[in-house]
């Protein structure tokens, strides 16, 4: 079918319904570099054309250029496109790049403009628990600013209910779970695991058990897998915070949130408190031009320097892609003072992310040990977009046949070599904090990784 839109194209190639029709034909043949060119033609001939703008970040996203995507999406958003379709891939890249508080966001306002457009397997991923209902409409409001940008203060001063966080978890998963990473499991052992086996022997020495240990690395390599399997070694309850459970429009209530996960973990002890995305609760107070955000800051801080001992037997990991723009208060003693790097995961890792990806699907003739060895710094979501990148060909042709069509060693293969590691962008900026600002030598783990430094 697309050699002959080709052909066709040849007589006629300013013919804007026939280069749409080619852009997706490129899709299912899994042709993203042409797809991405005559997404680009359209929009030389028709610069408004949103399904073309639309199409052309997806074939970035579908390329592995996932920070590409990322940022093109970005400008368009600022726009407030009317275009659901645009939100929709909004959340699928917010969520490759572990921003899941923006995906929820982002998958809403989809809705909003077209409650046909729901995708059930991305709702999947992005509400693990179910979509929660709809929140009743608020009261009449006043708006000020702060330094998360503008908030809202209630003018009946009615106050506002207790928030909803996660529930206590006392998760199954253990190291044992966890395929390949031996080496950050041995030093999670040895920095966190151990103190809080033997508290008896701390104590002994007036050490306290408990604190924080501070995780960064590339997106979706698997920072909250580790925290909950670290949960599940120890038997521990594991509390587990996004942003959205913090962050609130009511001044106030941002702290008082806070606090509350504080307490929870505190009367559940032994306890793991796991906070994604902790460089937006605890950023550098130099970068922040109002108050709003220092006053969370100062909780922050406060809870973690809480007196009586009140966080003894209280573990608090902290997950973060940009360590460097976390305050620097932060890594004092008895805060984030263990610095761990998550880096991708390792071969044996690979192979059992894709030997889970794969169970509930058709595949035949799959050598996955062999394919693991492509995906060298692929992060556990890349995993995911180079299976459905093969996936999408292999039903591409079962619609075309009728019948089921099994995923293929060689359509797994050809995907490797399409799809590229979202970690290098990452990489290209870890190193420059690595090699300028590591005078304390945090990121040395990273310039190791990296075959930098020995």
């Amino acid at each position: 079918m697309r050699e002959s839109l080709k052909e066709a194209l040849n007589a006629s190639p300013d013919n804007i319904p026939l280069l749409v029709l080619y852009a997706h034909a490129c899709e299912e043949e899994l042709e993203f570099a042409e797809m991405q060119e005559t997404w680009e033609r359209v929009l030389q001939l028709d610069p408004g054309h949103e399904q073309a703008r639309c199409g052309l970040i997806q074939a970035l996203y579908l390329s592995g250029k996932v920070s590409e995507a990322s940022v093109r999406m970005q400008a368009w958003l600022s726009g407030e496109p009317r275009y659901a379709a645009a939100w929709l891939l909004a959340a699928r890249i917010a969520l490759a790049e572990e921003q899941k508080h923006e995906a929820r966001s982002y998958y809403e306002r989809a809705l909003d403009l077209d409650g046909n457009c729901r995708n059930e397997g991305l709702e999947k991923d992005i509400f693990p628990q179910g979509r929660p209902e709809a929140k009743p409409s608020e009261p009449e409001t006043e708006r000020r600013m702060t330094s998360f940008g503008p908030v809202s203060i209630r003018q009946d001063e009615e106050e506002e209910g207790e928030s909803s966080f996660s529930e206590l978890e006392r998760p199954q998963q253990s190291f044992a779970d966890v395929g390949g990473m031996e080496a950050l499991k041995e030093e999670i052992r040895m920095k966190v695991l151990y103190p809080l086996e033997n508290p008896q022997l701390f104590e002994a020495y007036g050490k306290k058990v408990g604190g924080g240990v501070l995780l960064y690395g590339p997106p979706g390599c698997g920072k909250t897998l580790i925290s909950r399997a670290t949960a599940g070694e120890i038997d521990a309850n594991f509390i587990s915070v996004s942003l959205h459970e913090v962050l609130d429009m009511w001044i106030g209530s941002s702290e008082k949130q806070l606090h509350a996960l504080f307490e929870m973990a505190r009367q559940h002890k032994p306890a793991v408190l796991f906070i994604d995305e902790v460089d937006a609760l605890a950023a550098d107070r130099r970068d922040m031009r109002q108050s709003g955000g220092r006053t969370l800051i100062n909780q922050f801080l406060a809870e973690m320097d809480s007196s009586n001992d009140a966080n003894d037997g209280v573990l608090i990991l902290g997950a973060t892609n940009s360590p460097w723009h976390i305050d620097p208060a932060f890594r004092r003693p008895g805060r984030f003072d263990r610095v761990l790097f998550v880096p991708p995961p390792d071969l044996e890792a690979r192979k059992a992310i894709l030997e889970i990806m794969v169970q509930d699907k058709p595949v035949e003739k799959l050598d996955l040990k062999s394919l693991a060895k492509l995906c060298k710094d692929f992060s556990g979501a890349d995993m995911k977009a180079l299976l459905d990148v093969a996936t999408e060909a292999a039903l591409s042709e079962a619609m075309k046949s009728g019948r089921v069509v099994p995923i293929t060693g060689k359509q797994l293969l050809k995907a490797a070599k399409q799809v590229k590691p979202s970690t290098s962008d990452w990489f290209a900026s870890a190193k420059n904090y690595a090699m300028y600002a590591n005078q304390s030598g945090l990121y040395d783990s990273v310039l190791e990784y990296m075959g930098i430094k020995g």
